[in-house]
This record gives C-alpha cells, structure tokens and sequence, in this order.
C-alpha cells in the first residue's frame, strides 16, 4: 500500500464508508448471538505516546500495529506543525523528527487530545524550549500536569504556565536536560512517560519513583531502548535512565490493546457467546480476566496470545474497585458496569481513579438498568433483561459500555457519541458485525424518527 503523509488538514481516512461521527449514530438490535474471532488492534494508549516518543530520534522511526484512530490521526497532525514527517503505510506509521524545529504545539489540537501534552518532555529534551498548551480530551475528571511541571523543574528546566500555555527551557547555559531524582506524589502514567522521555537524552542518571506500571509505559520503555535509550525498571514503581546523547533509528511494534480486548470480552459475556481473541497479552488482562471468572464467565487461554470466551449459567454480582496497574483498570469499568446490569444480585462499583467517570449509569437506565450513584460509587442492582432505547456516549469507554449494552438489550438501541468511541476502538462496529452482531453505523439523518433527541443531562 502506498504511503499516506498526515497533515494538519487531513482528516481519518474514510475505511467505513460511513457519516463523519459527530453527525452519526449507530443502531444495534440486540439478542443476536456473537460468533468467531476478532483481531484485536494495536493500543491506543501506546501508540499516541510512542508517536511523541519518536521526536527523540532525528531518523525514520517505523512503528507497526498502529490502530486507525481518529486521536491517531490528531496526535500525527499535531507532529505535522512541529515540522515532523508522518506517513502511514498500511497499519504502519513511519515519523522522521530530522527537520523537527517547531517548539510550539498548537492549540486547537492539544485542547482536544491530551497525550499530546506529554510530547512536552521530548520537545525539551531535543530543543531545548517547549510551549505547550495544557491539555483536553474527554470529560472524565481533573487530570492535572503539576507532576510533569515539578519533574521538568527537577531536571533543570524553568517552566512557568501563562495564559494556558505551559512554557519550558533549559536553565542557563545547560544544553541538556540534568539527571535528578524525582518522586511522584501519585504513580501517573501521563508523568511517568513524560518524564521517562524527557530523562533518555538528559545529562546523567534519573530515578522516577512511584512510576505507574502500566503495560503502555513498559511498552514506551521498550520503544525507546530499541532507538538507544538506557532505561531499567520499567514496570516496576522505580525507572531508572542513563541519559544519552543521541537515539537512533528503530523499527518497533506496539502491545496489542488491552482495553479493546476487555471489552470484547465483556461483548462475548453479555451475550451468551464464544469468541476468540488474538492477539492478546493475557498478563496485561489478568485483573480483568479474575473479575470475570468471578462472576461466572468462562475464561480460557487458548494460546499464548489468544483468549477464548465462553457463556455463563449464571452472572453473579460482585464487587469492582478501580485502582493503578496492576489493579483493575478505569477503563474497563464502564463496560463491565453493563455485564454487571443483568447480573444476579447487588454489585457496587468504587471508581477511585477519575471523579467523573460514572455519567454512562444514567444512559444505561435508559436501557433499563437499575443504577444508583452516590459520589464516586456506583450500586448497580440486576435485572433480568435490558431493553432498546435511544442513547448518547459521554466519553469514550462510556461510549463503549452502551455497545456492550446494546448488544444484549431487546429490540434496537441507537447510539449518539461517536466522536469519542471512535477515538479510542478501530472500526469497532465492523468488528462487530464480522461476528455476527446486527450493528450499522448511519447518520442521524438515516436514522429519522427512530432516533429520539437526548436531554443533555
């Protein structure tokens, strides 16, 4: 296939054949049994990080599996104006950060895209100034940048936010960003690969303690080394990096999506069904799969990178407390919460990572769940069955639970919000139907009478 550059202007290539997704809906007609194997894509949360990552290397940088997202597409634009080459080959990305000049990100992409932020600490390691709008992205809570700024700032950086900028340079004469120790009040992922990347080209030895965990900052940890990069720990709370002078130029691919895969799997246990899922890292799924078989859902390994899901007897209530890696991850609660609608008994859900990622509960009583919130803890009593109804994703995986929903809901349930689910799941609905899933995707015009206006409450 031919390479396809990316530019401020270009928008997701067009794969479905479908409406642009702030003006479309997708209408599911549930109860239709799931059937077969799905490709599971390359990780969101690791591509969009390993795409700032390759600023560090002033040669091409080949990154594989890349899922066709449209925070892909925008995090590639935001490189575009740094002076950055991106093209797309296939499900490969080529970047080549030579001519990377650009200090300044603009505003307009960094306010929708959040990972775009955490460029901030390669754009200082390669340049030596950076400006940087504070960051957007979906409405779940308060994701503050203080860590990064006082991590920067123990590496020798001036940093000061004016006006919604951040703007950091190196302090004084240094050319280079200066080791340091540097422990995280909280292990964020957003700072500990902001940091992580800042560290590989700095001048002598960083210690981050308190490191998140998560497979997708092992997998930036393993991207790097594969350009040079000295890096040990990654995985554990304590990241150790030798800085270097110079990276150089690699061909890495990235981790299968472990949230994509959850959700799959939560697709497969809401109907009755048995599917396949490759390719998977079990390990990165663990806390997931334990869950599951929890509450009666047949979970087997049936390859070293394929999962096989099978129907229950019965789904049993239980109780889901989100937390770090390798806890049980925010961003599978949502869907789980719609497993969790028509389990037998009385479960509550804890969300201790986000203050405001509980907004799905309300759409899913309108399929017919029984969902109480109070504060940060959702108490999510079963019901035998959920029914169709006209809904509205509110942030990404809120937008997938109403999927899982949806998939298991009598009669049609339509679903508005595209915009986030197609920021975070590659062609999700044709994925879907390949299993046999009665799902299309058709603009709200197309959809007519049958699609209800939402309250925005």
């Amino acid at each position: 296939m031919e390479g396809r550059l990316i530019n401020s202007s270009s928008s997701l290539p067009d794969t479905k054949s479908a409406p642009e997704a702030d003006s479309s809906v997708l209408q599911i007609w549930g109860g239709q049994p799931l059937r077969g194997h799905v490709k599971i894509s390359g990780a969101k949360n690791s591509a969009l990080v390993i795409m700032a990552a390759a600023l560090l290397c002033p040669e091409d940088c080949r990154i594989r599996n890349v899922p066709l997202l449209a925070d892909v597409e925008r995090m590639g634009q935001v490189l575009t104006t740094l002076g950055v080459r991106v093209e797309r080959q296939d499900d490969a990305l080529v970047i080549n950060a030579k001519d990377f000049s650009t200090s300044k990100a603009p505003y307009e992409l960094v306010t929708q895209l959040r990972a775009s932020f955490f460029a901030i600490g390669a754009i200082l390691a390669r340049l030596g100034i950076a400006q940087m709008p504070l960051p957007g992205g979906c409405a779940i809570g308060a994701r503050p940048v203080d860590l990064h700024v006082r991590g920067l700032q123990a590496m020798g950086a001036e940093v000061q936010i004016e006006h919604g900028i951040c703007n950091a340079h190196l302090h004084g004469n240094n050319r280079r960003l200066q080791g340091a120790k540097i422990y995280l009040d909280s292990p964020s992922v957003g700072a500990t690969e902001t940091l992580m990347m800042a560290a590989t080209l700095a001048d002598g030895e960083t210690v981050l303690e308190n490191a998140a965990r998560e497979p997708e900052v092992v997998d930036l940890a393993n991207f790097c080394i594969s350009m040079g990069a000295k890096i040990q720990g990654a995985g554990t709370s304590t990241i150790t990096i030798q800085g270097v002078e110079k990276l150089h130029s690699t061909d890495y691919s990235i981790i299968p999506d472990r949230i994509e895969a959850g959700t799959f799997l939560m697709a497969g246990a809401i109907t009755g069904s048995e599917i396949l899922l490759s390719p998977v890292v079990p390990e990165h799924l663990f806390p997931v799969i334990a869950k599951l078989r929890e509450v009666g859902i047949p979970i087997f390994q049936e390859a070293a990178d394929c999962l096989r899901v099978a129907p229950a007897s019965v789904i049993k209530a239980t109780n889901i407390e989100t937390l770090p890696h390798p806890g049980f991850p925010t961003d599978v609660q949502a869907p789980f919460m719609s497993l969790l609608a028509i389990a037998e008994g009385d479960s509550l859900i804890n969300e201790t990572v986000f203050e405001n990622r509980l907004r799905h509960a309300s759409e899913l009583n309108r399929l017919g769940a029984d969902i109480r919130i109070k504060g940060n803890v959702a108490f999510v009593r079963g019901v035998p069955m959920l029914s169709g109804a006209p809904v509205r994703g509110t942030d990404l995986r809120a937008a997938a639970a109403l999927v899982v929903a949806g998939l298991a809901a009598s009669g049609k349930t339509t679903i508005k919000g595209l915009s986030f689910l197609d920021r975070g799941y590659d062609r999700l609905d044709l994925k879907l139907q390949q299993l046999g899933a009665k799902i299309q995707r058709l603009s709200e015009a197309e959809a007519g009478a049958d699609f209800a206006p939402l309250s925005e409450n």
